[in-house]
């Protein structure tokens, strides 16, 4: 068990790469010198507006994948490079049946696009949605010749005492500083997590100024990470 404190400042310390050294064949999902990504979207966002009468979950859903679209359009990616799974928003199968049937899917774009890296969120960031989602890219690349990187996204800000079953950590961060504004820009684009538009549910979820900070760092942390590591 090692301190968040520890492990965040490893992030942030890991050697700077180029893309092609951390990927260097075959289908990412990193936008870069034209080597087009897939995206898959694992759930469908219902869950940051739940009481919202204007916006119910199928109306949600949809202006949920309009604005990833919109996102993803910014930083360059067409949307036939695009696919949303829609399992339900902080309710991910943990799971019998329909974990396998996700797991499936996701092995099923890996082996379509040829995909020879991964990047998923990191198995310890504290939401429920992120940890299942890495146990299931795991799941799916065994027996695959994948390399799966995992990226904190709300790990950034785990309390600096908290004790984490990381061991070594190795990675790299991908030095995106040319294109930290394209990267501001399409986060805006989340108007539902950004602004005002979904205005009548007291318990509306908004992006917070601490996080969207972490937002800002001129790199992305990628931690190298194995499909036997299940913690």
């Amino acid at each position: 068990m090692r301190p968040a404190s520890e492990v965040i400042k490893a992030f942030a310390t890991l050697p700077l790469a180029d893309l092609d050294r951390i990927s260097p064949t075959g289908t990412t999902l990193i936008v870069a010198r034209g080597r087009h990504p897939v995206v898959v979207v694992m759930t469908d966002g219902t869950a940051s507006h739940p009481s919202s009468p204007t916006y119910p979950p199928d109306r949600l859903r949809a202006l949920r994948e309009h604005e990833t679209r919109v996102a993803l359009s910014i930083l360059g990616l067409s949307a036939e490079r695009s696919h949303f799974m829609r399992l339900r928003d902080s309710a991910m199968p943990p799971g019998g049946g329909p974990f396998d049937a996700a797991v499936s899917e996701l092995r099923r774009f890996a082996l379509a696009y040829q995909c020879k890296t991964i990047l998923a969120p990191w198995l310890y960031d504290p939401h429920c949605d992120h940890e299942t989602a890495q146990i299931m890219v795991r799941a799916a690349v065994k027996g695959l010749e994948v390399a799966i990187y995992s990226y904190p996204v709300w790990g950034w800000l785990l309390p600096a005492e908290q004790l984490i079953a990381e061991g070594m950590i190795e990675g790299w961060r991908l030095n995106i500083a040319a294109h930290v504004d394209r990267k501001r820009r399409a986060i805006a684009s989340h108007q539902s997590q950004n602004s005002d538009l979904i205005s009548d549910d007291p318990d509306g979820f908004r992006l917070p100024a601490e996080l969207l900070s972490t937002f800002e760092r001129p790199y992305e942390a990628l931690i190298r990470t194995y499909a036997h590591d299940r913690s």
